[in-house]
């Protein structure tokens, strides 16, 4: 695991692209095509808008979608199809974009897209309960399903409030369709961009916990090639010494600074 804490949400965004970039590009050299999975939520707006300007032969990446809420229209300004249309699949060339569509009928064609071949890349994103996707705690790190239907907490729901997404927690349908985690642990590489001091909270406890599915994002850690994106804020609550003090994969700790002119 690496972390890197850079002075802004936008330069946050523009070096995970940058990684997320080469990760791509380097399937695309090894194998002739690359295949990634994306998150959506105001977390990753950097991220994305850095992303679509790395210079990557789209024509040959196909994405995939983590979750969406279940009965919520792509019209719907919450949907996460939406969100990455506008965002990401209407700016750059792909070879195909897989949507999760909130059906058993679509989770059963997603998995056999899915599973045909390994994903190099999950952008994964972690919520303010230390959920990722949408695997609130106690998260199932047991089910092999690819994804699952699950029931959204409390804190969730108050999360999307927050995001502007719905104008009250009881606009928030209560389910979603979520990728598992063992399918997310799957990917070749992850990288998580976390910014914002409303996700102090959640990136002090993935740090300075063990593996848990009381913090799902501690699964992450698990990972053999993981990295983590953090903003001035929401690293706020943690430290180098405290984060290698319970975390033997720390392989790094980066900062960087906004240049000025």
């Amino acid at each position: 695991m690496k972390v890197i804490v850079a002075d802004s949400p936008r330069l946050l965004g523009e070096l995970a692209a940058r990684e997320a970039a080469e990760i791509i590009n380097a399937a695309i050299r090894e194998k002739g095509s690359a295949r990634v999975v994306l998150s959506t939520g105001a977390s990753q707006f950097d991220t994305l808008a850095a992303l679509v300007r790395e210079k990557v032969d789209w024509t040959k990446v196909e994405m995939f979608h983590l979750d969406e809420y279940v009965n919520l229209p792509e019209t719907h300004p919450a949907s996460f199809r939406k969100y990455l249309r506008e965002r990401f699949v209407s700016k750059v060339p792909l070879k195909r974009a897989h949507f999760v569509d909130g059906t058993r009928e679509g989770i059963e064609a997603l998995t056999e897209e899915l599973r045909q071949a390994p994903i190099d890349l999950g952008l994964i994103g972690i919520g303010e309960n230390g959920h990722i996707a949408f695997n609130d705690p106690p998260a199932d790190f047991d089910t092999d399903e690819a994804y699952i239907i699950v029931t959204l907490d409390e804190r969730c729901r108050r999360q999307q409030v927050g995001e502007g997404w719905f104008a009250s927690v009881s606009e928030v349908p209560e389910q979603a369709v979520s990728m598992t985690v063992r399918q997310i642990m799957r990917c070749e590489k992850i990288i998580s961009c976390v910014p914002y001091a409303v996700k102090a909270d959640a990136v002090e406890k993935t740090l300075m916990n063990p593996l848990t599915n009381r913090i799902p994002a501690t699964m992450l850690k698990e990972h053999e090639c993981f990295s983590l994106y953090l903003d001035r804020d929401s690293a706020a609550k943690v430290s180098v010494d405290g984060a290698a003090k319970f975390n033997e994969c720390l392989e790094s700790w980066e900062i960087y600074e906004e240049k000025t002119e």
